[in-house]
């Protein structure tokens, strides 16, 4: 069966393990594809791609989707049970700023955002305008926390790993880190995560992300940032956050994200309004 633009396909030389979509087919006979569960843009020859039939997940995405929704399912319960061991409170719970190059991706994470009670909004913006676009932005949405993601890769024949030309968008991931701390100088006015897929982690921290990605030039999940950000946006203003337990949930831990500790940014109050009376 011949393949077409929007079917979805597997790639035979890495053992089918992830599943893209397919987004341009070039004369040449080179098929442009999109990562569904990973934050890859990638390029193949028609001969090597397999039509997935109905499959939504290839084995080890079956794995990854698993460990989500267990994942999920343990911090919602959490949160559920610091709520009725507690009196209420007010609670702010820090604001993020979550801009993707990816409108699939962007609509994902704000599913999840919102499945963990993080305060979010999202832009769609193309990675070679983030630099462009992230002061406006920041200026528009006043975050505790900023997320700029996409996609990214390295250059699979790559001869110098600490070249940026050998990465697809990490030198607009890094342009707009330099951008948004020329608005918010350090951690303590933002938190920063950035990078996607195999992006140049060390440049990003460098300039001056406290979160980035990828350590050792991994696939990162479309969800990890999500992770990251909820531990951050719950995290006490007073108490250190240990990287440790920053990437704790997260499906690809140190290979796929690493950065400092921070100070957490929520903050409790009071009183909660028609309970004064109860809690004097």
């Amino acid at each position: 069966m011949m393949i077409q633009v929007g079917d979805y396909v597997v790639r035979i030389s890495y053992n089918r393990d992830v599943l893209f979509k397919v987004l341009e087919i070039k004369s040449d006979g080179i098929v442009k594809l999109k990562g569904i569960s990973y934050r890859i843009i990638a390029d193949a020859p028609m001969e090597d791609l397999e039509l997935a039939g109905g499959m939504r997940f290839t084995n080890k995405e079956s794995y990854l989707m698993e460990q989500i929704q267990e994942r999920v399912k343990m911090l919602v319960a959490e949160k559920k049970i610091l709520k009725e061991q507690n009196k209420p409170v007010l609670q702010k719970t820090g604001k993020v700023l979550h801009i993707d190059g990816d409108s699939f991706y962007l609509n994902l994470c704000m599913k999840y955002y919102e499945t963990l009670g993080v305060p979010a909004v999202g832009e769609n913006v193309l990675e070679f305008e983030q630099p462009k676009k992230i002061g406006g932005l920041l200026q528009k949405h006043n975050p505790d926390i900023l997320v700029l993601t996409g996609h990214d890769s390295l250059n699979k024949n790559y001869k110098n790993l600490y070249d940026i030309n050998e990465y697809k968008n990490s030198k607009y991931f890094i342009e707009a880190v330099k951008e948004a701390r020329k608005a918010r100088q350090n951690n303590k006015q933002l938190i920063i995560f950035a990078g996607a897929c195999q992006s140049y982690f060390e440049a990003l921290l460098e300039a001056g992300a406290d979160y980035a990605a990828s350590p050792a030039r991994v696939l990162i999940h479309a969800l990890d940032p999500v992770f990251i950000v909820e531990r951050i946006a719950y995290c006490p203003f007073n108490e250190v956050l240990p990287i440790e337990r920053a990437i704790k949930n997260t499906l690809t831990q140190f290979k796929g994200i690493g950065g400092y500790e921070i100070l957490g940014v929520a903050r409790k109050g009071g009183p909660v309004v028609g309970l004064v009376d109860s809690l004097s």
